[in-house]
């Protein structure tokens, strides 16, 4: 077993005296973990952050073994944004989901792309908030769970969608949905159109929504919370007033 792909990393523990047990996001294999050798050790390490972009050379005797991996950093990765501490809680979050989302071994080239996206939005201060929700609905969509936002679940109308089924994901009209607005979830205006600006609340909204259906769907099932990097963005997106 054996292959070469572009990855990003999505987690790294510390194995025995000096490796690494560390787990990627490959462009063409899906999620993967391998043993690292020398991925404890002081120079390695940089390269071994979450979000960091690599090329990885895999190999294993058999296919169903962990196996073992070498890795060729790329670009800078998050030691870019060290001095942002909000950008780098975002790469967090984002690298803990993908890897509790995404099951072992299984090509996802979109959750791939979605998430070399999501690295490059990071350098974009005033945007990345939004492209992180952007980025968590089209990892739903990947798994099967997409939001179907192209018209009204009840009238069919294209209009004044501003809500969103928590059964379906469709989206619902103000009209049709004012007398169950209770059970709706809010459907901020950018996830419509790339050109909508960005409203007070919106990405606090965009999180909520894709939150619900990340429990929903696809942490509860397998009896998990949300990661708590997660948690722990929405907490530092409050505390910077980006919600």
């Amino acid at each position: 077993m054996e292959f070469e792909d572009d990855a990003f990393v999505l987690s790294a523990r510390v194995h025995g005296k000096a490796g690494a047990i560390v787990e990627l996001l490959t462009a063409h294999h899906g999620k993967w973990a391998a043993h690292v050798a020398g991925g404890a050790s002081r120079r390695m390490k940089p390269f071994l952050q979450a979000g960091a972009q690599v090329t990885v050379r895999y190999r294993a005797r058999v296919s169903d073994q962990l196996g073992s991996a070498t890795l060729e950093p790329v670009g800078e990765g998050p030691s870019a944004l060290f001095d942002d501490p909000l950008a780098l809680a975002g790469i967090a979050a984002a690298a803990a989901v993908t890897a509790g989302a995404l099951p072992e071994r299984e090509p996802h080239p979109g959750a791939h792309m979605a998430f070399e996206a999501l690295v490059s939005a990071f350098a974009h201060d005033a945007i990345w908030p939004a492209v992180f929700v952007r980025f968590e609905a089209g990892l739903l969509a990947d798994l099967g769970f997409g939001f179907d936002l192209s018209k009204c679940a009840a009238t069919g109308s294209t209009d004044d969608l501003i809500y969103v089924s928590p059964k379906t994901g469709r989206a619902v009209s103000r009209e049709a949905g004012e007398p169950y607005k209770d059970r709706l979830l809010a459907l901020p205006p950018f996830l419509l159109a790339a050109q909508s600006r960005l409203a007070p609340g919106d990405v606090g909204a965009g999180l909520a929504l894709t939150a619900y259906f990340l429990e929903a769907f696809i942490f509860n099932p397998m009896n998990r919370p949300l990661p708590p990097a997660r948690l722990w963005l929405l907490d530092r997106l409050t505390e910077a007033g980006r919600l």
